[in-house]
């Protein structure tokens, strides 16, 4: 048990540390977001799966009682071969400290997941607010688009049941038709692909442990990645220079090529837009989705190789 302890460590802080920082270094995560934000979650994955492996083999070396349930399907030369009766004083140091990692952990989850549902309800109040009153006898629809009137230009998903695009008469007013269509195909890029879960999943992780270098990279590069996947998905439907003139229009008022550094990603989304770079080969794209696959199973792997080693 104790050679399984120390693998899962060396794989977790490799993956906490050095491997998010060479992914930030590198430049194809711009080619190809939707790539990128998965090899992201597969390094999360792979963080999540290596304590909690940590969290069970430690908690049934200390307590019989979840020994017992932990391994009662397994023949008594699978549990010899983790000696569980001989770990170390560390282990237990180790365990408790991935015990109380693993409370707050869920605590943070489970407080951004309380504070979106929350926000969601706060912005769909003051919607209903803003929302123009309708004549007498109509009935109230919510359908999946809802204009508002308001002179400034902006479009925006608004996630929940049932999900609904807000779309503002002066974004109506402002973009032509294809360009319109192109800020819905983003909006809806969003919505198809859950951004909104994957945003929630790296706030809770970054504001909970914002000393560990890939949960802190992590969110910002979702932030980042999320905007520039469903560029491209309104890119390859609508065109590059439609969806970046619209990009523009809707940003305007905004300062969207301002030097600011809470705008410099628009402009960067706008540039990526005008002159986008080259996709990465299927092959390479393939090879890289399946090696990030791959990484996760390493905690697996190692967590079962006693065992399995003691089956054959």
């Amino acid at each position: 048990m104790t050679v399984c302890l120390l693998l899962l460590t060396v794989v977790a802080l490799t993956a906490a540390g050095p491997a998010p920082r060479a992914l930030t270094r590198a430049d194809w995560p711009e080619r190809e977001p939707v790539v990128a934000l998965w090899v992201w979650q597969c390094l999360v994955a792979t963080v999540l799966l290596c304590a909690l492996a940590a969290l069970t083999l430690g908690t049934a070396a200390v307590f019989h009682t979840v020994r017992d349930h932990v391994f009662a399907p397994a023949p008594p030369a699978v549990t010899a071969a983790y000696d569980l009766s001989a770990a170390p004083v560390w282990a237990a140091l180790l365990t408790l400290l991935l015990a109380c990692g693993a409370a707050w952990t869920t605590a943070m989850l489970g407080r951004e997941l309380v504070e979106a549902r929350r926000s969601r309800s706060r912005a769909r109040a003051r919607l209903r607010e803003r929302a123009p009153d309708l004549p007498a006898g109509l009935p109230v629809a919510r359908g999946p688009m809802l204009v508002l009137e308001d002179e400034y230009p902006d479009a925006w998903w608004m996630p929940g049941h049932p999900p609904q695009l807000v779309v503002t008469t002066g974004a109506l007013h402002r973009l032509t038709g294809h360009q319109l269509d192109a800020v819905l195909t983003h909006e809806r890029g969003h919505a198809r692909a859950h951004h909104d879960w994957l945003l929630h999943l790296s706030t809770a992780l970054a504001t909970g442990f914002p000393r560990v270098p890939l949960f802190a990279h992590f969110r910002d590069q979702t932030h980042r990645l999320v905007e520039l996947a469903a560029d491209d998905t309104a890119s390859r439907r609508c065109g590059h220079l439609t969806t970046a003139l619209a990009l523009i229009e809707l940003n305007q008022h905004r300062g969207v090529l301002s030097c600011a550094s809470s705008r410099r990603l628009l402009g960067e989304r706008v540039d990526r837009l005008l002159e986008p770079p080259p996709r990465l080969l299927r092959r390479q794209r393939a090879l890289t989705t399946t090696v990030a696959a791959l990484v996760p199973l390493l905690p697996l792997l190692i967590t079962f190789a006693p065992g399995l080693k003691a089956l054959s």
